[in-house]
């Protein structure tokens, strides 16, 4: 006799708890998926605007394998509910002395691109670096983006298999460090910088081997035809249409136990009974007793601290003018030292670099109401909103104007989320917006992983192995949903057997339910 598959709820559905309501609920689990706000997405959130919904988070997809992976696993095809366009410019740059470098999907196109603006010796550097990015990407995507928990055997059983990763890797070195080395040009070395921001670190502070976010960038980006919200939406509805319930606008208080292991969760309204609770959000409110004195000892504090970078955030609708903009277009502060010294301080920079989303770029008129989303990155301690609010305002559009770039009409106050609103959006979290800190080597082992001390509860997310950022959301909710299927079926008598995709079921599982479109 087949055992009742578990019933199991999700708190949280940004993409880590989606992607893990999927392959669950296709596994045959009775899921609930409950979440505070109004709407699937979490971080990959939108504000409204008088053109339409504005991404207010992720604006773009890396990675695509893992995307395809999660639809494949589940007897879907990506392709066949999304559309995904690439870049192809990944990303135009500025300076203030007006320079400009676009890097682009074609990598040939990219070397001739920085050869031009800073010569044939720079061209050779880009060139071995972006040659070091893929050799340390190809080397630890599976021993630890890939891997359900990260041990520090495997990655020197990588190291010692192939010991020339030693001086890719360069263990003693920040990666600031390692660029300023690998780049003669300062604002390349800038540039490259500006990807340890991408999982929430200062390059000043950050290891060397993350250098390899740039090769995760390199191998493509793409838009998501309607804004990225719409794979949150998906992922939602194939859920739904696996018989996974949800419940918005409902926030839970507390994570209950009965001998000795989670119950269900309690939030302002009901109880969800549960024989599994998978919890979405950032670690912090478990570890400082948010959802109750109980789940606490899940998490320990130095899996969630010290804390990572968050960010003041614009998102609105306007009329560009004056700058000839890409779907990503930064503008670099003068001086990233300071701008890292003052983040490092908790303190709002004065000179920042600024990232800028024209997410209707190529799809309207160059004088048409347009999209946008400026993302100046911002210390993740709780402010002085009514302070911080008018100053960042001031000083991005001003900054913006140095460049020669205007809005018509210029956004207003609320416009503008700040790092106390991303806390108060994501409780616990102290508007970090990527977790645990990526600063020291050995930070990558220090976040928690799916599985917790306590009976029944488990975690995914960007605050979870592997981290922060869409893709490693989604990697997570894949090893929690395997970690999930693994330790139901060991509780069962009769022989396991494999199903598709590696996970462990009974050997008469409950047929999986599959999708109505």
């Amino acid at each position: 006799m087949a055992q009742q598959p578990p019933k199991i709820v999700i708190i949280g559905a940004g993409i880590g708890g989606l992607a893990a309501a999927l392959r669950l609920a296709h596994q045959g689990c009775e899921v609930t998926v409950l979440d505070m706000h109004g709407a699937a997405g979490g971080k990959m959130r939108t504000v409204p605007s008088a053109a339409g919904p504005v991404d207010a988070g992720p604006t773009v997809l890396t990675m695509r394998p893992v995307f395809e992976a999660l639809f494949t696993d589940v007897d879907e095809e990506l392709s066949a509910h999304l559309t995904l366009e690439p870049l192809a410019t990944l990303a135009r740059h500025y300076w203030d002395d007006g320079t400009q470098l676009d890097l682009m999907a074609d990598q040939a196109h990219s070397h001739s691109n920085v050869t031009a603006a800073f010569g044939s010796k720079a061209g050779q550097e880009f060139a071995r670096f972006s040659a070091r990015a893929q050799r340390l990407f190809a080397a630890f995507d599976a021993p630890m983006m890939h891997a359900h928990a990260p041990r520090q055997w495997a990655m020197t059983k990588t190291v010692l298999g192939n010991p020339s990763l030693i001086p890719d890797m360069a263990p003693h070195r920040t990666m600031a460090g390692l660029l300023k080395s690998s780049f003669r040009n300062p604002q390349l070395a800038q540039l490259f910088g500006r990807y340890a921001t991408y999982v929430g670190g200062s390059p000043y502070a950050s290891p060397a081997i993350l250098s390899l976010i740039w090769h995760a960038e390199a191998q493509g980006v793409w838009s998501v035809n309607g804004g990225i919200q719409r794979l949150a939406q998906t992922i939602a509805e194939l859920a739904k249409s696996r018989g996974a319930e949800f419940h918005y606008n409902t926030k839970a208080t507390r994570i209950t136990q009965q001998n000795g292991r989670t119950s269900g969760v309690q939030t302002l309204d009901a109880h969800f009974p549960a024989d599994i609770v998978l919890f979405n959000g950032d670690p912090c409110a478990l570890q400082s007793g948010l959802l109750g004195e109980g789940v606490k000892p899940a998490v320990q504090e130095t899996q969630v601290s010290p804390r990572s970078l968050s960010a003041y955030v614009h998102a609105f609708a306007a009329r560009p003018s004056g700058v000839d903009l890409a779907h990503h277009t930064v503008f670099f502060g003068h001086d990233p030292k300071a701008e890292f010294a003052a983040l490092a301080k908790g303190e709002m920079p004065t000179d920042a670099t600024l990232y800028l989303c024209a997410q209707d770029h190529g799809h309207k008129a160059a004088d048409a109401l347009q999209r946008f989303e400026i993302i100046m990155n911002g210390p993740p301690v709780p402010r002085d909103a009514h302070k911080e609010k008018p100053l960042c305002q001031t000083q991005t559009f001003a900054r913006l104007q140095q460049f020669g770039l205007t809005f018509s009409p210029t956004p207003g106050p609320d416009a503008l989320t700040t790092p106390q609103g991303f806390d108060h959006l994501f409780p616990a979290s102290s508007g970090s917006l990527y977790g645990r800190s990526p600063h020291g080597l050995t930070a990558a082992f220090k976040r928690p992983t799916a599985r917790t001390p306590i009976k029944g509860l488990y975690l995914c997310g960007g605050g979870a192995h592997p981290g922060a950022g869409v893709p490693m959301a989604t990697l997570s909710a894949a090893h929690a949903a395997a970690a999930i299927m693994t330790d139901h079926a060991s509780t069962l008598t009769s022989p396991q057997t494999a199903t598709r995709g590696g996970t462990l079921t009974g050997s008469a599982p409950a047929e999986p339910k599959r999708s109505l479109s």
